[in-house]
């Protein structure tokens, strides 16, 4: 019996007819629409939920290029037609789930967990997604397309992962970053890549138009999340986070929102798990905004019957102070087959909800803040219940964010009064000084 052949293409998210090959350089449809990778489910279906179940399994950590990647080990899933010499990956995925055991007892559930997708190359979920468009790119140079560049607009994660992939391809890569808007740590991971980086004077939206009229007139190619490309990789972690509960599938799955395409990335690996068979039931799903940037948590409120842009605010979670989100209609689609819930998070509760739970040995970034302290709200309100299992996806590495930790343990963020502060404490290097005043810290912390 011959092997299936595996196919995917572009394809208009609101006209099934309307059709293009992975290799063409299209971002959107006839309609001004988004467009969305599709697989032949029925070459996919040939083959038991079983069978995928332990090919993915023999493939995990592998040494045999590119399998050992937590995305190319799905690679039939994901970008079935690229050559495997034109794969770029940094064995990216396989990221641990890290049992909030201690946190989730003091919020007063049993069955936390926090998937950790900030373990990973460039320290954000965006290598799951750059590792399968900047493929797609080496394998469209090396068939003659002229690409002069890829390029991106960012608040960080983007631009970090896009420059140390497309430094790893040799080719060319571009960024647009909002002047003033991003972390040092974020900054610095670009420009140490080689890549042309461009500090603007404007927000994200901003940003983003510019580099649309860049690639639309010049010709580099759009690696944001409107390129459907991304969705694919990043469509990974739900199908991975079952897989690591041997294909249970958790009640509840909570992820912070900005530009939305990791909402419809996480649901879209999901669909294929369970139309594929190999997970027998959906998670509801929880988008946590931050209150300064909440476009769909407002749409929400009206049933998604209506959306409206808005000017993002300054928030701690900058990389998703987004007012004009680009994946709106895939997320709004996404949430309505999942049962979703939106909710929102002040700056206060952002960063309170980061340093309990840092408390009990997590390190979290701001964004990762606004879902926790949307899962804290929904906990208090009873409903998110004691024996559910909740995941909540932790998007970013902590350590990219240090200045906002330190002025948090210091009591210096602007307008938030710090609950659980842990300033360093000062004192003369005197024996009896320092010990008299550790057993006071430990009395106090640990015994009171």
């Amino acid at each position: 019996m011959d092997k299936p052949v595996y196919r995917a293409w572009f394809q208009s998210i609101h006209d099934p007819s309307e059709r293009f090959s992975l290799d063409e350089v299209v971002y959107k449809a006839s309609d001004g629409s988004l467009l969305e990778v599709v697989h032949d489910l029925e070459a996919l279906g040939e083959t038991s939920a079983e069978s995928w179940k332990k090919l993915f399994r023999e493939r995990s950590h592998a040494t045999e290029w590119p399998y050992g990647s937590g995305v190319w080990g799905k690679k039939e899933w994901v970008l079935p037609g690229v050559d495997n010499e034109n794969v770029v990956s940094m064995y990216e995925g396989h990221s641990n789930l890290f049992w909030a055991d201690r946190y989730g007892r003091q919020l007063g559930i049993e069955d936390l967990w926090i998937k950790q997708c900030g373990n990973s190359h460039t320290g954000s979920f965006k290598d799951l997604g750059m590792t399968v468009l900047v493929s797609m790119v080496k394998e469209m140079i090396s068939e003659g397309k002229a690409i002069p560049a890829v390029g991106c607009a960012s608040t960080g994660d983007t631009s970090a992962a896009l420059s140390a992939y497309a430094a790893a391809a040799n080719i060319p890569a571009v960024v647009f970053l909002p002047r003033g808007k991003v972390s040092v740590a974020q900054l610095i991971q670009p420009v140490s890549n080689g890549a042309i980086v461009f500090a603007l004077d404007t927000d994200f939206d901003g940003c983003m138009e510019i580099v649309r009229e860049i690639s639309d007139r010049d010709g580099i190619y759009l690696a944001n999340s409107m390129n459907s490309l991304r969705i694919e990789g990043q469509k990974t972690v739900g199908i991975e986070i079952c897989e690591q509960f041997d294909w249970e599938v958790p009640d509840w799955i909570v992820m912070p929102g900005g530009n939305l395409g990791n909402v419809s990335a996480l649901a879209k690996g999901l669909d294929m798990a369970f139309d594929l068979g190999l997970i027998g039931r959906r998670p509801r799903i929880i988008c946590a905004q931050a209150e300064s940037a909440n476009p769909l948590y407002l749409s929400y409120l009206k049933d998604f019957e209506v959306f409206e842009p808005i000017a993002a605010r300054p928030t701690l979670a900058t990389a998703i102070q987004i007012g004009n989100p680009v994946s709106i209609d895939k997320a709004i689609a996404a949430l309505r087959r999942y049962d979703g819930i939106v909710e929102q998070a002040s700056e206060s509760e952002i960063a309170d909800a980061c340093a309990r739970a840092d408390r009990t040995g997590l390190f979290n970034c701001p964004h990762t803040g606004v879902a926790l302290a949307a899962m804290e709200k929904m906990i208090r309100r009873g409903e998110i219940r004691k024996g559910e299992r909740v995941v909540v996806v932790s998007t970013a590495h902590g350590l990219k964010f240090t200045d906002f930790k330190v002025k948090y343990h210091e009591m210096n963020l602007e307008g938030i009064g710090s609950e659980y502060p842990n300033p360093a404490i000062e004192l003369p290097a005197r024996y009896e000084d320092v010990r008299d005043e550790m057993m006071r810290q430990i009395e106090r912390r640990f015994r009171s």
